[in-house]
């Protein structure tokens, strides 16, 4: 068993009287890709967000590699090693592919304004130079290399969600919290972001915290499975255990439990 890369603790949420979050608790082993899976409203994205930093839980604790993480900045968890995707895509559409993924870098930069405008002189230019290597790799990986200098709003929905996943892959992540990484996407798209993300987890030795409806996606690539609804944790397991689930079964598949039938046709 490898040890937990993330510990959430007995989380919970409220915004005014609507919980989204009820004590939640779990963890996620290092190298190990877990998916959080659940109804629209289920508190999925929230709970993401407050991975990240982007909310402050009412109550509980995170920690990120054995860190207490839960009242820092979403920059500061990015310093530890934390990446993150949206939902809804968050790229600059006026800004070329290689500026939105050098802009996922600019926390690493050593240079200031002081240090800057003496480009030439100092250091700047050779560390200029290292993030790029970084983020041409990125684009490689990625195989947007055709689309490097190509105005991010103007590509298709299923590259943007690319280039954003190589922004958050700029970081240099521990840990990459995608959500819903294939929304919106055809099934050959689908096919390459789930084999990206098995090579990111497989050759990069990246932890990947995912949230994803589709479930034979979720199903295939998953080591384990949590499942959300009313913003309170139901199981969480491996996937073959989620699957037996009856609210699972139910709530995914359509398939009532065979007891439950029994007892109607009786």
């Amino acid at each position: 068993m490898s040890k937990p890369i993330l510990k959430v603790e007995h989380i919970s949420l409220a915004f005014g009287g609507v919980k989204a979050l009820t004590d939640v608790s779990f963890e996620v082993e290092q190298g190990a890709v877990f998916s959080i899976i659940g109804p629209n409203g289920a508190g999925k994205t929230s709970m993401l967000n407050c991975i990240s930093g982007r909310y402050q839980p009412n109550s509980g604790s995170i920690s990120f590699n054995n860190k207490d993480v839960t009242h820092l900045k979403p920059n500061d968890r990015a310093d530890l090693g934390m990446g993150r995707t949206f939902q809804n895509l968050a790229l600059f559409g006026h800004m070329s592919v290689l500026e939105n993924i050098m802009v996922g870098r600019h926390h690493m930069l050593k240079n200031n304004w002081l240090t800057g405008p003496l480009y030439w002189a100092s250091k700047a230019q050779q560390e200029e130079l290292e993030h790029r290597r970084e983020v041409e790799e990125v684009i490689d990986f990625l195989e947007i290399s055709h689309i490097r200098k190509s105005v991010a709003g103007t590509l298709s929905y299923g590259l943007r969600k690319r280039v954003e996943l190589a922004r958050a892959m700029a970081l240099k992540p521990k840990l990459i919290l995608l959500d819903e990484p294939m929304a919106g996407m055809n099934l050959e798209e689908k096919e390459d972001m789930a084999r990206y993300i098995l090579d990111l987890n497989q050759e990069f030795g990246i932890t990947i915290v995912m949230i994803e409806h589709d479930m034979g996606v979720v199903m295939d690539i998953s080591d384990q499975v949590m499942v959300l609804d009313f913003g309170k944790k139901l199981i969480c397991g491996l996937p073959d255990d989620v699957m037996a689930d009856p609210y699972v079964k139910r709530a995914y598949l359509g398939i009532e439990d065979e007891n439950e039938q029994l007892e109607e046709i009786s």
